[in-house]
């Protein structure tokens, strides 16, 4: 396996937005995010939105978890044909949602719906009573769970916000355990099997701690972590010869989902390391070869894009105040 020093962490998640006017307010607003970085790339026509809980400016976004990056394409907010692909509808399925947990569920749901925040699913929608599904203003989903942590009884504060998790669909739990265990360095830290609806949730990430035990995370501290990634497996479709596969949210004209994004104090050597060790592994892109420098996309059995980054990357890059 690569070599994974304590440098290594899930960085951020990137969903592509239609107006960034609408889409940082909302984020501001109702999970107590900050806008910590915004790079405009002119000559490519996007700009990237880094938005963070931890608003501590001494450190870079780059060397942080729980980064939230919308991606603007210019233009997009006034065109009237532009789409995003959620990854939820009938066709195109693949991104799931992200998540953030806090500290009362039902108080904090209610808040954001006197605020005029729509839903796909409620707190007393459907079986499951402890979560519910929010919509942004891009139609993405956003699972809201509680961790209870400092909870007070018909009280909830938006600063308990965490940005817990980003989940993704998968066709076969073996190969994405394996890519994600044995090429990234990720702990899985908890399998929750619902029979029922014949699913099997993972949940994984960055542990450096040497005595971890991988698998035997329980809810409350997993719902306290932060940049945790899901991967939801739906029964079969790892022996079914006609299903097609994930949409990776990157490809065609119907895009969304980008990628969810390694930081490390050396991807260089990162790179190297997983080329050497894992050959037949994909690379959207290699180290150091794309109009940024220094960083790389690595594509998951799935197609998913994992981009691999310097923490120091863009640190001069001035911060730009939204519009």
């Amino acid at each position: 396996m690569p070599s994974i020093d304590t440098s290594f962490q899930n960085n951020h998640t990137c969903l592509r937005i239609k107006d960034p006017k609408v889409s940082v307010p909302f984020y501001e607003e109702h999970f107590g995010m900050t806008l910590i970085k915004k790079v405009d790339f002119p000559e490519k026509k996007f700009s990237l939105y880094m938005m963070c809980i931890d608003a501590d400016e001494s450190t870079n976004w780059a060397a942080k978890t729980g980064v939230l990056e919308l991606c603007h394409n210019h233009g997009s907010e006034s065109d009237d044909s532009f789409k995003i692909n959620s990854g939820n509808g009938e066709t195109l399925r693949g991104f799931g949602h992200i998540c953030f947990s806090v500290d009362n569920l039902e108080v904090y749901c209610k808040k954001l719906e006197a605020k005029g925040v729509k839903f796909q699913k409620k707190v007393s929608d459907g079986r499951q009573k402890n979560i519910a599904f929010a919509l942004d203003p891009n139609g993405y989903w956003v699972e809201l769970i509680e961790h209870g942590f400092a909870k007070v009884e018909g009280k909830s504060e938006v600063s308990s916000a965490v940005f817990n998790h980003t989940m993704v669909r998968v066709k076969d739990p073996k190969k994405s355990l394996d890519f994600y265990t044995k090429v990234l360095g990720f702990k899985l830290f908890s399998t929750r099997v619902h029979e029922g609806a014949k699913f099997t949730l993972y949940f994984l990430g960055y542990d450096h701690d040497d005595a971890y035990v991988e698998n035997t995370e329980d809810h409350g501290n997993q719902a306290r972590r932060i940049s945790v990634l899901e991967l939801t497996h739906n029964w079969g479709t790892e022996s079914d010869d006609t299903f097609e596969g994930y949409h990776n949210g990157n490809s065609g004209d119907y895009t969304g989902y980008g990628h969810i994004c390694v930081s490390c104090d050396d991807p260089k050597k990162f790179c190297a390391e997983v080329e050497a060790e894992f050959p037949a592994v994909s690379w959207g892109l290699k180290y150091d070869q794309g109009f940024i420098k220094k960083i790389a996309f690595i594509n998951d059995p799935d197609g998913y894009s994992i981009e691999v980054i310097p923490t120091t990357l863009l640190q001069q890059a001035p911060c730009c105040a939204h519009e």
